[in-house]
């Protein structure tokens, strides 16, 4: 199988895997002479240029200019110097990932910036609490302080007549909250990476099950019944989750003719063509079939499993690290983790396709996993003391309960699962 891309005009098949797991050859050859020239190594000329850079920025021809400078500020300086030297490297030198689009040099770069963030949660690791919250201050200057955390069901009346705003002030600062937006967003985000309607219900359903689970350890998960039904489930899980599959749907109809931008008769098409670069170069339909077999659930069921333990981070990292809802850092991480996950779910969409028996997961799988542990691993040492209420018992007898059906499930699943497979050999 060999599939072209043209991309900004270029005729470019790169190292990806199709439908079938099996791996494209990487081939770049001049097709359009407006873009080609971005699909060609520039390292030698990149690495002058960064070079030239870095003598301006560390004051290395005029060392007596940077004496009178803070050490702070020469550290700081120094440790994002340090942080954009890497990201370069990555950027010429790093393995191409399966994605194309925009360009193969923007999936090595959030490659990249996915290592520098596993090794600073590293670095956070090993710090004690009130360091780890004192170094927040170099992030950002107004974090370091206690917060405040906000309770969602201390007054779950939809009717309240003595509210000094409006009868119905409990509803209207809910919907105006920033996390609904977050809701959707994140939702059509996640319809776009699973293109699976079922798999994105478990989601929905299986994270609101998580907040109920540790609402008594985060006051931000005690939600009134008509938020986590209602307004979460019903309303912004639903659009987020039905835009994105829209989305899906229109990238699955969608011809891609890839003409290159000089070839293009008029302005309009070439403007039409540049954004188009950024748009999927094809796209794959992703095949979970969690009930092919007992295996391939677990594959499946570990993904979700992944996937609710990254959103809990979130909330557990801001009440550790004392950050705030609306800090930048939160949305950075939140993005940073997003563009992770492009590349993740098609990695491990390929390697669960894929029937040989020597595969093994891509570098953003094993990316993921690292940071998603590494930030777990943080919030289980820092939150050490901070939640002294005990999990409720009818909460450990509910999960436990499922923890058995899922393992009787499994077990006789596999059984009989053996019985077929040992019956059409013979």
């Amino acid at each position: 199988m060999e599939v072209n891309f043209r991309g900004s005009g270029s005729r470019v098949a790169h190292t990806i895997q199709g439908d079938n797991g099996r791996n494209l050859s990487d081939d770049v050859s001049e097709f359009d002479p407006w873009t080609a020239w971005a699909y060609k190594p520039h390292t030698i000329s990149l690495l002058l240029v960064g070079a030239c850079l870095l003598i301006w920025a560390s004051g290395a021809l005029d060392p007596e200019s940077t004496i009178s400078n803070a050490n702070i500020t020469s550290v700081k300086r120094g440790v994002w110097a340090m942080i954009a030297v890497f990201l370069a490297y990555c950027v010429l030198q790093a393995p191409s990932t399966i994605l194309i689009r925009p360009h193969p040099a923007v999936w090595r770069l959030v490659h990249g910036m996915a290592v520098v963030y596993l090794v600073a949660l590293t670095f956070l690791l090993f710090q004690t609490r009130l360091d780890a919250r004192q170094f927040m201050k170099y992030l950002h200057p107004d974090l370091g302080f206690e917060l405040p955390e906000r309770s969602y069901g201390a007054d779950c009346r939809i009717y309240v007549p003595e509210h000094p705003k409006s009868k119905f002030g409990n509803v209207y600062e809910t919907l105006f909250d920033e996390f609904v937006v977050a809701h959707i967003l994140g939702w059509w985000g996640k319809a776009v990476m699973i293109r699976n309607q079922p798999l994105l219900w478990v989601l929905s359903i299986g994270f609101e099950l998580m907040e109920l689970t540790f609402r008594h350890m985060l006051p931000n998960f005690n939600e009134c019944w008509w938020d986590s039904i209602i307004l979460d489930i019903l309303i912004c899980n639903w659009f987020g989750i039905w835009a994105g599959m829209r989305t899906v749907r229109y990238f699955d109809g969608k011809t891609y003719e890839w003409v290159g931008l000089s070839r293009q008769p008029n302005i309009i098409g070439k403007v039409k063509r540049s954004l188009g670069q950024f748009t999927p170069a094809h796209w794959d339909r992703d095949e979970w079939h969690p009930f092919m077999g007992p295996w391939r659930f677990i594959q499946v069921l570990s993904l979700c499993i992944a996937f609710m333990t990254v959103e809990l981070n979130t909330f557990f990292l801001k009440f550790c690290l004392w950050i705030p809802p609306r800090n930048p850092l939160v949305v950075y991480r939140l993005i940073l983790w997003w563009l992770i996950a492009i590349p993740t779910i098609r990695e491990y969409n390929s390697y669960l396709q894929d029937s040989k028996p020597t595969k093994k997961v891509g570098a953003f799988c094993w990316l993921s996993l690292a940071i998603c542990i590494e930030e777990l691993l943080i919030c289980i040492k820092f939150g050490h003391g901070l939640f002294p209420d005990p999990m409720p018992t009818w909460l450990m007898i509910f999960w436990g309960s499922v923890g058995m059906v899922i393992m009787l499930f499994l077990l006789v699943w596999s059984w009989r699962f053996r019985r077929e497979m040992l019956k059409k050999r013979l």
